[in-house]
C-alpha cells in the first residue's frame, strides 16, 4: 500500500499502515453479512478491534503507538462518560503491504477480519467492486448520520476522494500529501531566474531548464521516468503531466490508451531528455530517485517534480536522508503548471497529484453504529493534531492543517494551495499494470524511441491489461 511519495500520514494509522486482519468482528468471530445496520445500536458492553501493519518499536512505530497509548484509551473514557462500557482491541503486526492486500482480501470474502481498518486509497474501488466494503451510508443506515457529520466540512471535496468511489464514500480520508515543483533557488540566481518562480505553462519550465543549462555540472530538470523508480515515474511524472493536458487515467470507466494527450506527455519528456535538459541514465539506475535527491542537496539539479516528502523527509536539515542545511532559504517550490493556462483537468491553470488511504468499516461487523463513533472520534480535530505528536505533516482537516502548520511554509502551501486543485489515482484493481505500462513508455522515450513507437506499444499494454480494445480510450 505504500505510495511513492513514502508518505507518513498522520490520521489514526499514518497511510503507511494497513489494518492488520484480526478475524475479529467484535468479540466473537465474524458477521453474517447483510444485517440491520442498527443491530446491537444500544448495547451497553462494546468489543471492537483496530487492526494495523504497525508495531511499536518496529514498522509504523508512531502509529501504533498513537492508537494503543492515545485513541484507544480517549475513546474508551469518552464512551464510559455515555454509560457504555467498550473494550478496544489493537492488534499490530510489520509485514509485507502487499500480503496485508491479499489477507484483508481473503478475510472480508469470509465476512471476517477487524470491525475498523485502513486501506490504501487505490484500493477502495477494486474493494467495492468486489463487495467487500459498503458505502458508509449502507453500513451505518442513516444517510442523514453519515452526512451530518461535522468533520466532512473539514476535509477538502478533493482529498474525499481517497475515501470514495463513484460519487460514495467509503471511508474517512487520512493524511494526504501533494506533488509541486521544487527549485534550487541559489540554482536560479545564478541563471538569472527568480526567486519566486511560478511557471505558468510547460514551455516555461522548457525555459527555466535552458537558461540552468548554461551553468557547468548542473542537471537542469529531474521528472521521474523510467522503470526503475517505479511508481515514482508515475505519480511524480507522467500523471502530473497527464491531468495538465485535461485527461486522467482512467474516465468514464476506460483506461487512457494512445491519445493525444498522452503523446503530449511523452513528447515533453522527450523534449527534456533527447536536449540536455535532463540526465537519461538517472532514470535507468536502480537507485535514481535517491541519487536525484542527492543531487539536488549537492545543488547538481535545478528544478525537481517531488511530493512534500522531499521537503520533510529528504532534504530536512537535520534527519534528511540529503540533508541541505540551508533548505529554508536554498529551497523553492511551485505550483505544477497545466501544458497551457486553462488546459488542466476541470480547466486549471494549476495541477497536482496525491496519495494516502481511508479508514474504512467493516460491513460485517457487530456494532456498526459503534463504529461508526470510533471512526468520526479518530478522525477528529483531537485526534488527528494528537496523532502528529507534535511533527509537521499534512493532515486530511483543514482546521488542524492551519494550526499544525503555520510555521511550515511548504507543507502550508501545499495544504491551501495544492489540496484544492489535486487528483488522486482510480482504485481500481487494473491500475497497477497501466502504471507499468506508463513507466515503460517514459523509459522507452528517454530510451530513444519515438513518441509514436512509445505511445503505440503502450496502447497495446494497456489492452492487455485491461481485457480489450473496448475498455481502453484511444485515437
Amino acid at each position: 500500500m505504500r505510495s511513492l511519495s513514502r508518505l507518513s500520514g498522520p490520521a489514526v494509522l499514518g497511510t503507511a499502515a494497513l489494518l492488520l486482519l484480526t478475524g475479529c468482528l467484535g468479540s466473537s468471530g465474524s458477521g453474517t453479512g447483510d444485517q440491520d445496520a442498527n443491530r446491537n445500536a444500544d448495547a451497553k458492553k462494546v468489543e471492537l478491534t483496530i487492526g494495523s501493519n504497525a508495531v511499536k518499536g518496529g514498522k509504523s512505530s508512531a502509529g501504533a503507538t498513537f492508537i494503543e497509548d492515545v485513541l484507544i484509551p480517549k475513546f474508551v473514557a469518552e464512551q464510559k462518560g455515555k454509560g457504555v462500557d467498550v473494550t478496544v482491541k489493537f492488534q499490530g503486526d510489520g509485514s509485507d503491504d502487499e500480503v496485508y492486500k491479499q489477507k484483508l482480501s481473503l478475510d472480508l470474502q469470509n465476512k471476517s477480519g477487524p470491525d475498523l481498518f485502513q486501506i490504501d486509497g487505490i484500493w477502495v474501488g477494486e474493494f467495492a467492486q468486489a463487495g467487500y466494503i459498503k458505502p458508509l451510508t449502507d453500513t451505518v443506515g442513516d444517510a442523514a448520520k453519515v452526512d451530518d457529520w461535522d468533520g466532512w466540512k473539514q476535509i477538502p471535496e478533493t482529498v474525499q476522494q481517497l475515501g470514495s468511489f463513484e460519487g460514495k464514500r467509503y471511508g474517512v480520508p487520512g493524511g494526504t500529501d501533494g506533488r509541486v515543483l521544487f527549485f534550487n533557488k541559489k540554482l536560479f540566481q545564478q541563471a538569472g531566474l527568480p526567486a519566486d518562480w511560478q511557471p505558468k505553462s510547460w514551455d516555461d519550465i522548457i525555459a527555466a531548464g535552458q537558461a540552468l543549462k548554461k551553468l557547468p555540472g548542473v542537471t537542469p530538470i529531474q521528472i521521474n521516468a523510467g522503470t526503475a523508480m517505479g511508481e515514482a515515474t508515475t505519480m511524480q511524472g507522467v500523471l502530473p503531466l497527464l491531468v495538465g493536458t485535461g485527461a486522467t487515467v482512467n474516465t468514464d470507466g476506460k483506461w487512457l490508451g494512445d491519445t493525444p494527450q498522452l503523446r503530449q506527455v511523452l513528447d515533453f519528456y522527450h523534449q527534456i531528455y533527447s536536449t540536455g535538459l535532463g540526465d537519461p541514465v538517472l532514470q535507468r539506475e536502480a537507485k535514481g530517485r535517491d541519487k536525484s535527491f542527492a543531487e539536488f542537496a549537492a545543488n547538481k539539479i535545478g528544478i525537481l517534480a517531488e511530493s512534500d516528502y522531499f521537503w520533510r523527509s529528504v532534504v530536512e536539515p537535520k534527519e534528511g536522508v540529503a540533508k541541505m542545511a540551508d533548505r529554508d532559504t536554498a529551497v523553492g517550490w511551485a505550483l505544477i503548471p497545466a501544458s497551457k493556462p486553462g488546459t488542466g483537468v476541470k480547466g486549471q491553470d494549476y495541477v497536482s497529484m496525491s496519495g494516502g488511504g481511508a479508514t474504512v468499516i467493516n460491513p460485517n461487523t457487530k456494532f456498526p453504529q459503534q463504529a461508526w463513533e470510533l471512526l468520526q472520534f479518530m478522525n477528529s480535530a483531537e485526534m488527528v493534531k494528537a496523532s502528529l505528536d507534535g511533527a509537521a505533516k499534512i493532515t486530511q482537516r483543514t482546521d488542524v492543517n492551519n494550526e499544525v502548520l503555520a510555521t511550515d511554509p511548504m507543507l502550508n502551501f501545499v495544504a491551501t494551495k495544492v489540496l484544492p486543485i489535486t487528483q488522486f489515482r482510480p482504485g481500481l484493481a487494473e491500475y497497477p499494470k497501466i502504471s507499468a505500462a506508463l513507466q515503460q513508455a517514459t523509459a522507452d522515450v528517454v530510451g530513444g524511441r519515438s513518441t509514436d513507437a512509445a505511445a503505440k506499444a503502450y496502447e497495446k499494454a494497456v489492452e492487455t491489461a485491461a481485457g480489450g480494445k473496448d475498455k481502453v480510450t484511444s485515437n
